[in-house]
C-alpha cells in the first residue's frame, strides 16, 4: 500500500486515556506506524475530567510535531483552544461544540491557505457539524472525506432529553442527511447505528468497530491476588463499573442497587471514573452512607490491565434510551481481558445482539433495578462464569482486535 496524506478532526485525541480520544489515537499511531504521514487537529486533553491536563493549559494554539523511529512517517498535532464547561449540561456542551467549531476554523483555515493536500480527510461525530471542515477542504484542496459516527449525538441529545426545541432539532437533523449525503465514506461502530443512519439516508455505510490491542489486554490468573493488591478481601466479590459517567449511563441508578445490598459484606462495588458526574455520585453514596461501593479515578494505562482483571463481573449499564444511539466503548477492553458482564440492553439493540451471540454476559433489561439486584445475587463464581470469561475473549480475538479492524479499515478507505 502506498503511503497516504491523512488528516483527523475531533475533539478528543491522546493522550485522553477512555472514549474518542483513545481511539483516535490508537488509530493514528497504527496508521503512522504503517508509513502514512498523518496531521491531527483537536483540542488539549480534558476527558473525562472536563478540565484541561497538565502539561496544557489551553491559552493558545499548540502544534506538536514528531516522526515515527521506524517508519519515518510524520504525525503532526494542532491543539486548539475551546470552552470547557464545569458541568456539562446539554446547553454548556453545545458552546462548547460550537467554540470547537470556531477555533478549529482558523486551523483549518490555515491548512487551505498553505495548500495542504490530504487523501483521506476524516472527522468524528460527535460532534456532528465539524464534517463541514472537513468538506471545505476537500472542495478546496482535494482528497476524500470519510464521516465516522461514534455516536448518534441529534438522536441522543433528544431521546435524554438534553434538547428539546423542535424546530432547532429539525435543522440539525436537515443539516446531518446533508453530511450524510455529501461524505464519499460514511462508518460507524454497530450494525444497529448503521441501520439508523440508513434509515435516513439510502447508502452504504461501512461497520468500522472500537477495537481492542489484545496483545496489551489480556486474562492474568490469581484474581485473588489482584484483589489482595488493591485492598481487598480474596474472598469478595467485586463488580467494576469503570468508564464514562453520564446522563447516558444513569449510574445514580446504580446507587439504588448498592443501597439495597448495603448489608452483604462479601459484594464490593467499584466506579472508576473522573469528572463532574463522579463527583454527584461521591455525593449520593455519601448521603446514603454506602459502605459497599468504592471510588476510583481513572487507571493509567499501565496497571489498567490488572485492575481490570481484579474484578469477578463488569458492569456495562447504560440507559433505556440510549439503545442503538450508542456503544459501550468500554466493553471491547472488557472482552479482552475476558471479563463476563452485567449488561444492560434492551432486545433487538445491538448490544443486546452483540452479547446473546456472544454469551459473555448476563444481560438485563435497562432500567431494572430489581431484576439487577437479583442478577448480581445469582451469579456464582462457578463454571458457567469460566466459560462466559472464554467466550469473551474468544470474542475479543476474533472480531475487536486492533489488527483485523484497521486492516480492514485500510482496504476500504486507503486504496
Amino acid at each position: 500500500m502506498s503511503q497516504k496524506r491523512i488528516l483527523l478532526i475531533s475533539h478528543n485525541f491522546s493522550p485522553e486515556l477512555v472514549g474518542m480520544g483513545k481511539y483516535n489515537g490508537e488509530m493514528i499511531n497504527w496508521l503512522v506506524e504503517r508509513g502514512h504521514d498523518c496531521s491531527v487537529i483537536t483540542t488539549f486533553p480534558y476527558y473525562p475530567f472536563w478540565k484541561v491536563q497538565p502539561p496544557y493549559n489551553n491559552l493558545w494554539y499548540k502544534k506538536e510535531v514528531s516522526e515515527h523511529p521506524v517508519s519515518h512517517a510524520k504525525l503532526t498535532i494542532v491543539r486548539c483552544p475551546i470552552y470547557i464547561p464545569k458541568d456539562p449540561t446539554g446547553k454548556q456542551r453545545t458552546m462548547q461544540d460550537f467554540s470547537f467549531l470556531v477555533s478549529k476554523f482558523f486551523a483549518v483555515f490555515k491548512l487551505i491557505a498553505t495548500n495542504q493536500k490530504y487523501d483521506l480527510i476524516i472527522t468524528v461525530a460527535p460532534p456532528f457539524h465539524l464534517a463541514y471542515l472537513g468538506l471545505l477542504i476537500r472542495k478546496l484542496t482535494g482528497g476524500k472525506l470519510l464521516y465516522h459516527v461514534q455516536d448518534l449525538q441529534i438522536e441522543a441529545a433528544r431521546d435524554l432529553k438534553l434538547f428539546s426545541n423542535k424546530k432547532v432539532l429539525s435543522s440539525l437533523f436537515k443539516t446531518e442527511i446533508n453530511i450524510l449525503r455529501s461524505a464519499d465514506y460514511v462508518s460507524s461502530i454497530s450494525k444497529g447505528m448503521i441501520k439508523k443512519i440508513q434509515a435516513k439516508i439510502n447508502r452504504d455505510v461501512t461497520f468500522f468497530p472500537n477495537w481492542v490491542d489484545t496483545d496489551y489486554f489480556f486474562p492474568l490468573p490469581s484474581k485473588h491476588l489482584l484483589k489482595l493488591k488493591w485492598g481487598y478481601k480474596s474472598t469478595d466479590i467485586i463488580y467494576l463499573y469503570s468508564g464514562a459517567t453520564g446522563v447516558k449511563q444513569g449510574l445514580e441508578e446504580l446507587l439504588l442497587t448498592v443501597e439495597h445490598l448495603n448489608n452483604e459484606d462479601h459484594i464490593k462495588f467499584i466506579i472508576c471514573s473522573s469528572g463532574p458526574y463522579k463527583e454527584l455520585l461521591v455525593e449520593q453514596a455519601n448521603i446514603k452512607n454506602l459502605k459497599n461501593v468504592a471510588f476510583f479515578p481513572v487507571q493509567p494505562k499501565e496497571t489498567f490491565n490488572e485492575f481490570l482483571n481484579m474484578a469477578d463481573i463488569h458492569l456495562v449499564i447504560q440507559k433505556a434510551n440510549a439503545g442503538d444511539l450508542v456503544m459501550p466503548s468500554k466493553l471491547a477492553t472488557i472482552l479482552a481481558v475476558g471479563g463476563a458482564s452485567i449488561i444492560t440492553a434492551s432486545t433487538g439493540t445491538s448490544l443486546y445482539q452483540m452479547a446473546t451471540e456472544g454469551d459473555f454476559g448476563y444481560i438485563v433489561e435497562p432500567g431494572d433495578q430489581e431484576l439487577i439486584t437479583k442478577q448480581i445475587l445469582d451469579i456464582k463464581l462457578d463454571s458457567v462464569l469460566e466459560i462466559k470469561r472464554k467466550n469473551a475473549r474468544d470474542y475479543a480475538l476474533k472480531y475487536l482486535n486492533v489488527d483485523k479492524v484497521m486492516n480492514t479499515f485500510s482496504d476500504k478507505f486507503l486504496i
